[in-house]
């Protein structure tokens, strides 16, 4: 591979320790997890030991300190060899960036450093069985009392739910404002009230715990408010703007290895006396592959950079990083699987689980059809 555009020295060191612990230490375990649907223990382990698991906490919170672009090297290195181990250690990052945009500095100081250390799990809940796209349709609710907030309400599609120590949850705290009536809160997995419904059964990401969180009158301090109260819609919006961009390099990474096993195997299979290989058709879809590959990269990185700066692109950047990107990883997904033919079609090779985790990124984080519509609207100034 050549050298990768806006990599600067430490990003490309960066690579190469994430990707030495990823071939050794969480690669042997992705076949199984898929396979089992287990929860990726040791991977997520290794993560954490070699402090790759939250790379975007400042070290003011006991984290790496990381910029976009760091986090996005570190999906994609991840994702290349197990995209399950890449979601759940991305939860962490998905509950940090609510805090960092909007919350106190106590609950930065009561919850970063416990996501840093790995001592804690965190997540995200915004979407809701009738409110996925149209997240202001959500009708979690919150109400304050004499002591903080009562939350009622069930929450779905929650990444690490029942594995997540803690939460940054979404609820309507005042109805009559529309999307100007939705708050953020951090809710801690042990708070009574709190239940956790049974595991989706998915069709990729399998060892990724997805479910349903059910919050049956959870009382909360009045400090667990992230941010002011209403404000919570354009924290978490601001949030996947950020996001966005890493779920971008996530299908990259999943692409990238995809790619990387369909060359492999088109040097070594042999068909009609000589390497498929050296076949035009198979060549003409490598290189379709690669092409992908690349521009998506490209995309996925020019997004971070934007976001990290907070630009007025921002927004539009990282809606086309993730469209393109997944999309292109669905492509090169379902091409590696054609190269590999009847094995490519079996769990012997990682290119039909690469083909599965791939189709969740065209949907999560805000569908590609949602994507559409924000880069519509910046280009016409709606």
């Amino acid at each position: 591979m050549s050298r990768l555009f806006a990599l600067d020295e430490d990003h490309e060191e960066l690579r190469a320790v994430v990707r030495k612990v990823a071939a050794e230490q969480v690669a042997p375990h992705a076949a199984d997890v898929d396979e089992t649907g287990s929860f990726p223990e040791e991977s997520l382990e290794a993560l954490t030991a070699s402090g790759l698991h939250a790379i975007g906490i400042p070290e003011a919170y006991g984290g790496q300190g990381g910029d976009l672009l760091a986090s996005a090297v570190v999906a994609e290195e991840i994702a290349r060899v197990c995209t399950t181990t890449q979601q759940v250690s991305g939860g962490n990052e998905l509950f940090a960036w609510p805090l960092l945009l909007a919350g106190s500095e106590e609950l930065k100081r009561a919850y970063l450093p416990r996501i840093a250390s790995g001592e804690w799990l965190g997540a995200f809940a915004l979407s809701e069985p009738e409110a996925g796209s149209d997240v202001a349709a959500m009708t979690t609710r919150a109400q304050r009392t004499d002591d903080g907030w009562e939350v009622k309400g069930t929450k779905r599609w929650i990444t690490n739910a029942g594995r997540a120590d803690v939460y940054v949850l979404f609820a309507v705290t005042d109805p009559e404002a529309g999307p100007r009536g939705i708050s953020a809160f951090v809710v801690e997995a042990t708070d009574p009230g709190l239940g956790v419904g049974a595991p989706e059964r998915k069709m990729g990401l399998k060892g990724s715990p997805t479910a349903e969180l059910v919050l049956d009158r959870v009382l909360l301090p009045h400090d667990r408010l992230v941010g002011e109260e209403g404000t919570g819609l354009r924290t978490a919006l601001a949030t996947l703007d950020r996001t966005r961009a890493i779920v971008a390099a996530q299908a990259v990474g999943i692409a990238q290895g995809a790619l990387d096993t369909a060359v492999a195997y088109a040097k070594e299979r042999r068909q009609f006396g000589r390497a498929i290989s050296e076949f035009q058709g198979i060549q003409f879809l490598l290189a379709d592959m690669d092409t992908r590959v690349r521009a998506a990269r490209l995309l996925a990185y020019a997004a971070s950079e934007e976001a990290e700066h907070a630009g007025p692109d921002m927004g539009a950047a990282g809606a086309v990083a993730k469209c393109f990107a997944s999309d292109a990883a669905m492509a090169v997904t379902t091409d590696a699987v054609q190269v590999l033919g009847g094995a490519g079609y079996t769990r012997d090779f990682p290119v039909e689980r690469m083909m599965r985790d791939a189709k969740i990124t065209q949907i999560y984080e805000g569908t590609n059809q949602i994507q559409r519509i924000v880069i519509a609207r910046a280009l016409l100034g709606h």
